[in-house]
C-alpha cells in the first residue's frame, strides 16, 4: 500500500474511532450539488495517477484524486473519450467527484450515464478496510453493481480510491443542426426523431427570446450516416468549432441560460422526466431549457416553489432535484435538495449506508436532508 492510500486508510480509522465525521472532497467543484456537506475536511486529491490504460481493450484504470482534464487529456491523445460528457462546472474536478456525483452530460440519453461506464472500484470504507469491486472488463460481473451503485452516492458508502473505467473511440464524424421551433414542437421532433435509425447524440431546446426558441441537434456517429442524417433533416448546419464550444457551456452550465439572478432569489432546478412528457408549464416560470431528447428540463424558480415543482415533476412521471441555490441563500435554504425515496428505497439506502459505514463516519447528510 502507498503512502498517500495509507494516509487515508489511517485518517479514516481515526475519524471512526473518535466518532469523528468526514467530508470526502476532491476539485470542490460539485460542492454545491446535495445537500450542504459537513464534516471534517479529507482532502483526496493525493490519491493521484492513471494506474493502467490500455488503449487497445478500451479501459482505464485511475485514482480519484486525478484530475479529470488529465484523463481527458490522456484518452484523446489515442482518439478516445469519456462518451457520458462529465461536466466539469469549475476547474480542478477529479475523477473521484465525478464518480461520486454521478453527473452526465448533453450526451447521457443516448450512450448512457457514468454508472455504464464504471467497470470496477477500490473503496475504503467506513471500518477502513480496502476493498475491491469489480474489475476491467465487462464480463467481470463479480461485484459489479457495488461498484456501480457509488456511482452519485456522494461519499456516503466510502473513499473511492481508484476506478476503472470503460472508454470509446471518438466518432468519426460529427454535426450539429439547428432548427427555429416551439418547445412544443421540439418535443414533437425529438419523439419523432428518437424512433428513426439516426445517429442521434444530443439536443437542446431553449428560449433565446420570449416566443422565439431554438432547437439543437447533434449527430455523431460514421461519416456516411452523419452525413445521411443531415440531408433527411434539414435544418441549419453549425460551424463546428462554434457548436463544440456550445455543446461544452452547455455541458458545464456556462451558457447565460444558466446565470441565476443578481437579486439571487432564483435556484436552479432539474426535473428529470420521460422523453415523451409534453410540454410542462410552471406558474410564474419562464420556459425551461430542455436536454436529453426531452427527458432533463432546467427550470429557475425559487426554492419556496418546492412543493410545486415536485407536484408537477410527480405527476408527469418522474422527479425534481434543487440543483444550484444562488449563494445568498445556500446557507438557510432548508429546502431538501433531492426528491423524497419511497419507503423500500430509502430501507435500501440505509442498510446500504449501514453496511459499509456502520460508525458514521462519511457525510450522509449530502443525501438525507437532516442527517449527520
Amino acid at each position: 500500500m502507498d503512502t498517500a492510500l495509507q494516509q487515508v486508510v489511517e485518517r479514516v480509522r481515526a475519524a471512526a474511532a473518535d466518532a469523528t465525521p468526514l467530508r470526502l472532497r476532491g476539485g470542490g467543484t460539485k460542492d454545491f450539488y446535495g445537500q450542504p456537506p459537513h464534516g471534517e475536511l479529507l482532502d483526496l486529491r493525493a490519491l493521484a495517477g492513471i494506474t493502467s490504460y490500455e488503449p487497445s481493450e478500451l479501459v482505464v484504470t485511475v485514482r480519484a484524486g486525478t484530475p479529470l482534464a488529465e484523463l481527458e487529456a490522456a484518452l484523446a491523445e489515442q482518439g478516445q473519450c469519456l462518451p457520458f460528457e462529465p461536466p466539469c462546472f469549475a476547474d480542478g474536478g477529479t475523477v473521484g467527484g465525478m464518480v461520486a456525483a454521478g453527473l452526465s452530460g448533453p450526451a447521457r440519453a443516448s450512450v448512457g450515464a457514468v454508472r455504464d461506464y464504471v467497470l470496477g472500484t477500490m473503496l475504503i470504507n467506513g471500518r477502513a478496510e480496502v476493498l475491491s469491486f469489480g474489475g476491467q472488463v465487462m464480463k467481470n460481473v463479480a461485484g459489479y453493481d457495488v461498484s456501480r451503485v457509488l456511482a452519485g452516492s456522494l461519499g456516503t458508502l466510502g473513499v473511492i480510491a481508484e476506478v476503472s473505467l470503460k472508454v470509446l473511440p471518438v466518432a468519426p464524424a460529427e454535426a450539429t443542426l439547428a432548427f427555429a421551433c416551439t418547445q412544443a414542437d421540439a418535443l414533437r421532433l425529438l419523439n419523432e426523431w428518437g424512433g428513426r435509425p439516426l445517429p442521434l447524440n444530443a439536443s437542446s431546446w431553449f428560449e433565446h427570446a420570449p416566443g422565439a426558441g431554438v432547437l439543437r441537434l447533434r449527430l455523431r456517429g460514421a461519416v456516411a450516416a452523419v452525413e445521411a442524417a443531415c440531408t433527411q433533416l434539414g435544418g441549419e448546419r453549425q460551424d463546428p468549432v462554434r457548436a463544440a464550444a456550445g455543446w461544452a457551456a452547455l455541458r458545464d452550465q456556462r451558457m447565460p441560460w444558466f446565470a441565476l439572478d443578481a437579486e439571487g432569489s432564483l435556484a436552479l432546478w432539474r426535473l428529470s422526466v420521460p422523453q415523451t412528457a409534453p410540454v410542462i408549464a410552471i406558474d410564474g416560470c419562464a420556459a425551461p431549457l430542455i436536454e436529453w431528447h426531452g427527458g432533463q428540463r432546467w427550470y429557475l424558480a425559487p426554492p419556496a416553489q418546492a412543493a410545486r415543482l415536485r407536484e408537477v415533476a410527480q405527476a408527469a412521471g418522474g422527479h425534481a432535484t434543487l440543483f444550484r441555490v444562488p449563494a445568498a441563500q445556500a446557507a438557510d435554504c432548508d429546502v431538501p435538495r433531492f426528491d423524497a425515496l419511497s419507503a423500500p428505497v430509502a430501507r435500501i439506502h440505509r442498510a446500504l449506508m449501514q453496511e459499509f459505514d456502520p460508525h458514521g463516519v462519511f457525510d450522509r447528510g449530502r443525501l438525507f436532508a437532516g442527517e449527520s
